[in-house]
């Protein structure tokens, strides 16, 4: 995100957080202080570039220990500060909350990542993100070594099930979408059965997103695009029901592509402490 815009999102974030006046901060002596922020437990750190840029924004020197993408260790320092005590109370919340989330969501993504490593395959996002926070989302994703996907609509063509039940069908929908759409967008079609996945390719779909197909389906459908020619036209994408525990299952059917909503809906939050020294 341009830095101009995130810094825009910081200070709406301030906003909420402060109210009209932060009542406590309002009484307590301001001091020129030193503070660091400590890892409660391990995992890997992302979102540090985010707050080097918030803190920045509130004139407060910070220092940045680790870098993005690194695992870090129970009690280890990530980040020694300066500034005016007023000013790190202020924005120590949603510093700790943006750190927080964005390490969670890259601590899910690397295991889903080092689950699949052995294979050629892609670990993506999905949408399932958090309103007006999907941007430290998705890069936390990134960060951990996996791919984006569509930050948001205007990204690519995605033909899912409500579409389609407006087209009625595959040809047709996919037909439509590649004469409608400029050429520098791809299309892609939500399909759940070998039938409309064959469809789809041969109407031109860049992408098949293979929803909530079984891995035995799967490997059926990836098997009679290979006997029909059509393998190698097309990105094979996966996604519904994949978690840590069938993650390999997946992979190992030779799809070039595994989203998964839970590295970003579900990812429990890596726990980070202030303090004032």
């Amino acid at each position: 995100m341009n830095q101009k815009l995130l810094e825009k999102r910081f200070l709406e974030m301030i906003e909420e957080d402060q109210g009209d006046l932060d009542i406590t901060t309002e009484f307590t002596p301001n001091k020129k202080v030193r503070a660091e922020i400590i890892a409660n437990e391990e995992g890997i750190v992302s979102g540090i570039y985010e707050l080097e840029v918030l803190f920045r924004l509130f004139d407060i020197r910070a220092k940045p220990l680790v870098r993005d993408g690194e695992k870090i260790k129970k009690e280890q320092q990530v980040f020694s500060l300066m500034g005016d005590s007023k000013d790190i109370l202020l924005v120590e919340r949603t510093a700790l909350n943006i750190l927080s989330r964005m390490s969670g969501v890259s601590t899910l993504s690397r295991e889903f990542i080092n689950k699949t490593k052995r294979f050629n395959v892609k670990v993506a996002a999905t949408r399932k993100t958090t309103p007006l926070f999907s941007y430290f989302e998705k890069r936390a994703v990134k960060i951990a070594g996996g791919d984006m996907h569509r930050f948001n609509l205007s990204d690519e063509v995605l033909i899912k099930d409500n579409h389609l039940r407006m087209f009625g069908d595959v040809g047709k929908a996919v037909k439509t979408a590649k004469k409608s759409t400029s050429f520098t967008k791809k299309v892609e079609i939500e399909v759940n059965n070998t039938r409309d996945a064959i469809l789809a390719v041969k109407n031109g779909a860049d992408i098949i997103m293979l929803d909530n197909m079984s891995v035995e389906n799967i490997r059926e459908t990836i098997y009679k695009l290979e006997e029909e020619g059509l393998r190698e036209k097309v990105i094979i994408e996966v996604s519904g029901r994949i978690n840590l525990d069938n993650v390999v299952r997946y992979a190992e059917t030779g799809v070039d592509v595994i989203s998964i909503g839970q590295i970003t809906h579900s990812a429990p939050a890596l726990d980070f402490s202030l303090r004032i020294l």
